[in-house]
């Protein structure tokens, strides 16, 4: 058996053990000099999962599918100076869709700064607008020689317990509260060197988990409200599959007087519930709106993907808006009245069972609008040429069961909210800052951790954005890539005020003729396309007959006739 060794620098040491003492082993690392010590640390341990990924904004996404899924913090490794930067957008996707991540970073010692040093920048703090805690550590006093003075020994001992506080603090601070944290780690050189035994043995600091709960009197006004209220909203935003007990689901499909509107990435499933809401709304008129408008709504989950919604909700206002949410509560639409700081299934338990059922036709009424238009929705799309909706319609149905469904965002995601997916997928999306950067990344990461078949499906310009996501050595053989290739920015063409120039297809759009078999190719993906709806029923039944190696089935649309076909739609319920 290999002997394990450790950096000889306490403050590396200091690092490994305290993510170790707190179950955090998944550590993504990418390539430098000054982080040597904690690459030595980390990969030295047994307990520890390493992955190497050199592009560090590729390394932060996969981290962050990596946490996705194993609902822990991941831990980040960099070296100093811009390569930090790199970690901000999956940082700030993190934030805010509550992901742990712990971000790593190491650095030169505090007196080399700004005085033109190579590979060095203003560290301390430097995401502090979207980070739940910075810690900032004091280098250690290294020439051996000091070390006999009593000062210098006094000096060392009181820089060790600040760093061991300020570590267990931002490591419990990722537990307790699933986010991103930074800490910055200075190191002087020598960088490389090792010992066989640890000569640091921090105390670490128990996370605490603490519980909420509404008071007596806020818990009988909310009951009052529920109890005498018509017309109630349920809109279920982001959520993880299987966390919602099934007991609130069904006790909301037996509400006559509850609406319960779920988005795609909300993971839920239930006959009596709304499940593509653009549907539902877009043709409505005024009257029919006021219909429709509730009296308490009531959300929980993340970010909400569709506008549409949004614009109703903002308009025609519930007289209550409760979230709940341990962490926050976002006044999406300018109406919130109550954060309730619980997990849904704490509160449902302690309040669902004193609520009465209201029997009246407010559900009825909207599931039967609700059938309507997906009699039209099927109408339409049998009728309509090959372009996104058609594609989009063919993979949804013919994609197998069981797959993590990976999505990325702008046209991709909003496209997913038109149809009804199968329920036995599992569907995410990195909504939190709903950016185009990482998905491929993201859903590599989610896909080692989980192990389950995991399906990404993305967006030409999402895809070619992060290339670099296929960079790395840890893409499951059982991969698959489906990338709707239409030649640009799609969904810029269905916005208002567009104008068909040069410079909308070039600024905007950004036309491009580029396609994925290239990189295909660099990467040892296997690579089929397709351009009808035949071809792409063949392409999907080929996707996963190959699970010996990833494979990438790269849709072609028609660029200028995708948004007229997408107007259409929307048209066709009135």
């Amino acid at each position: 058996m290999k002997k394990r060794l450790y950096s000889k620098i306490p403050l590396s040491q200091t690092i490994v053990a305290l993510c170790e003492a707190k179950g955090i082993s998944h550590i993504v690392i990418s390539p430098g000099s000054r982080n040597a010590p904690l690459i030595i640390g980390f990969t030295e341990n047994p307990v520890m999962h390493c992955y190497s990924i050199v592009d560090e904004r590729c390394a932060a996404f996969f981290a962050l599918g990596i946490a996705q899924q194993i609902q822990k913090p991941v831990a980040l490794v960099c070296t100093s100076g811009s390569a930090l930067l790199n970690y901000y957008p999956a940082i700030a996707e993190a934030f805010y869709s509550d992901i742990p991540l712990v971000i790593l970073s190491a650095d030169r010692p505090i007196e080399r700064i700004d005085i033109g040093d190579g590979q060095t920048i203003r560290q301390k703090n430097v995401f502090q607008n979207h980070i739940l805690y910075s810690a900032n550590l004091y280098s250690e006093i290294v020439p051996e020689v000091l070390i006999k003075d009593i000062k210098v020994k006094q000096k060392q001992y009181e820089a060790q317990k600040h760093n061991e506080r300020e570590i267990n603090l931002a490591l419990n601070v990722a537990i307790e509260q699933n986010g991103p944290v930074h800490i910055n780690v200075p190191f002087y050189e020598p960088l490389y060197d090792k010992i066989e035994a640890p000569t640091i043995f921090p105390k670490n600091i128990p996370v605490e988990y603490l519980e909420h709960h509404i008071s007596d009197a806020v818990k009988s006004k909310m009951l009052y409200d529920w109890n005498e209220a018509k017309q109630k909203i349920v809109l279920i935003g982001v959520h993880q599959p299987n966390s919602l007990d099934s007991v609130w689901i069904e006790h909301f499909a037996k509400d006559p007087s509850v609406l319960v509107l779920t988005e795609t990435t909300s993971n839920i499933y239930h006959t009596s519930h709304i499940n593509c809401i653009d549907q539902l709304i877009t043709s409505l008129e005024e009257e029919e709106f006021k219909a429709l408008q509730p009296e308490i709504l009531l959300t929980f989950g993340g970010l909400v993907v569709s506008k549409r919604i949004k614009s109703f909700l903002r308009k025609y206002q519930p007289r209550v808006h409760w979230h709940i949410d341990e962490k926050k509560a976002f006044d999406t639409y300018f109406c919130l009245t109550e954060h309730i700081k619980m997990k849904p299934n704490s509160f449902f338990s302690d309040f669902l069972p004193y609520t009465k059922l209201i029997s009246n036709t407010y559900k009825s009424t909207w599931l039967s609008v609700r059938d309507e238009r997906r009699i039209k929705h099927k109408e339409y799309l049998s009728k309509i040429t090959f372009t996104d909706l058609k594609a989009f319609e063919t993979i949804f149905s013919h994609i197998p069961d069981h797959q993590c469904i990976q999505l990325s965002n702008s046209s991709t995601v909003r496209y997913a909210q038109l149809f009804s997916l199968n329920p036995t997928f599992r569907v995410f999306c990195n909504r939190g800052t709903s950016g185009i950067d990482g998905s491929t990344s993201t859903a590599i990461g989610a896909a080692r951790a989980s192990g389950v078949p995991t399906t990404l499906i993305t967006g030409d310009l999402s895809f070619f954005y992060d290339s670099n996501g296929l960079w790395n050595d840890y893409i499951p053989a059982n991969f698959k890539i489906i990338l709707i290739n239409n030649e640009g920015g799609g969904i810029f063409r269905i916005l208002p005020g567009k104008e068909e120039s040069n410079n909308f297809s070039r600024y905007f759009e950004t036309k491009h003729h580029l396609s994925a078999v290239q990189l295909c190719d660099m990467y040892t993906i296997k690579y089929f396309s397709a351009k009808g709806t035949e071809e792409v029923i063949q392409g999907v039944k080929k996707l996963y007959q190959n699970n010996n190696v990833p494979v990438l089935l790269e849709v072609f649309t028609p660029r200028k006739t995708n948004d007229s076909v997408l107007i259409d739609y929307f048209k066709h319920f009135i």
